[in-house]
């Protein structure tokens, strides 16, 4: 009975941790970031709307990296100014 119980545990965990995963990739969403474009464009500071939305974006990052019409967005050196800017770790891909 305790096997039984253990293993249910175990595929409720599992599960849990699949729906979160789905969950986060579902929230991925480039136009967030609309709030950096003029800091993205422009040697102006981000505003403290972009840095929240870069944060919470920050899950997405490398996926936009590794998507070819967003890469030229997120992998150059004024986004690397923002983010260092945001106080948002720049992702390692």
């Amino acid at each position: 009975m305790k096997r039984v119980s253990l293993v249910a545990l175990c595929v409720a965990a599992l599960a849990v941790l699949l729906f979160t995963r789905v969950t986060e990739a579902a929230i991925c969403d480039p136009q967030q970031l609309s709030p950096c474009i003029s800091a993205l464009t422009s040697p102006v500071a981000p505003s403290i709307s972009c840095c929240s939305k870069l944060n919470e974006q920050r899950p997405c990052l490398c996926g936009y990296i590794r998507n070819p019409p967003l890469k030229h967005f997120v992998d150059n050196p004024n986004t690397k100014r923002i983010a260092s800017t945001c106080r948002v770790p720049y992702p390692r891909c």
